[in-house]
């Protein structure tokens, strides 16, 4: 998979692809499909494993070539030593997480550094459908509050408070809109909260 077919298919994904060094060594946390690890591997030579408790997604990921750990996410990292990786991610998944502070603290403690991704939930679409009563259905919040795999709602204020908790440093933080860098009202305009994370 190059640069332009990550782009057309997941363009938040393409955004992030820039923070990872060529030839890193990458835990891909909750790697779905593994669209991700696909393209840093082809198009970056990096090396590393996915994990992913799906079995559908396990298979997909396999299809393109990725290796991954199957297991719950929920059961920690127990597996990778500290310090393990290069990089650790762990996109849109956090948010489907009980136990989140748990799992923050061995994703830093496993990687050098982390990027961090989830649903911004004081994107102003979100806001006007509690105004009118609603939960929020959004392209980044697809799904109704009945069969939603999301177990918490954050903002970016509320991250960077856990991250700050949690004693580490956000070397960056970025609100994607459709893939695009907000700059102006983030945490209004934003429907994706991005962070780069590394211990203090």
């Amino acid at each position: 998979m190059n640069f332009n077919e990550l782009s057309a298919a997941r363009p938040d994904l393409a955004f992030i692809a820039h923070w990872v060094d060529h030839k890193a060594h990458v835990l891909d946390v909750g790697c779905g499909d593994g669209v991700m690890m696909d393209y840093l591997q082809s198009d970056k030579q990096c090396s590393g494993y996915g994990i992913e408790i799906a079995d559908d997604k396990v298979l997909a990921s396999t299809q393109r070539g990725v290796q991954v750990v199957q297991q719950d996410m929920e059961n920690g990292l127990g597996l990778f030593g500290d310090n393990s990786f290069d990089t650790v991610l762990c996109l849109s998944s956090l948010q489907m997480m009980k136990h989140v502070e748990d799992l923050l603290r061995d994703i830093v403690r496993v990687g050098k550094e982390a990027i961090v991704s989830f649903p911004n939930f004081a994107y102003w679409p979100h806001r006007v459908a509690l105004l009118k009563g609603r939960m929020p259905v959004s392209e980044s919040l697809p799904y109704e509050w009945y069969d939603t795999p999301n177990v918490r709602c954050a903002t970016i204020h509320d991250f960077r408070d856990l991250a700050e908790e949690c004693g580490l440093e956000v070397i960056e933080c970025v609100a994607l809109a459709e893939g695009k860098r907000v700059s102006f009202l983030p945490n209004l305009r934003g429907d994706l909260a991005v962070f780069r994370l590394r211990k203090k």
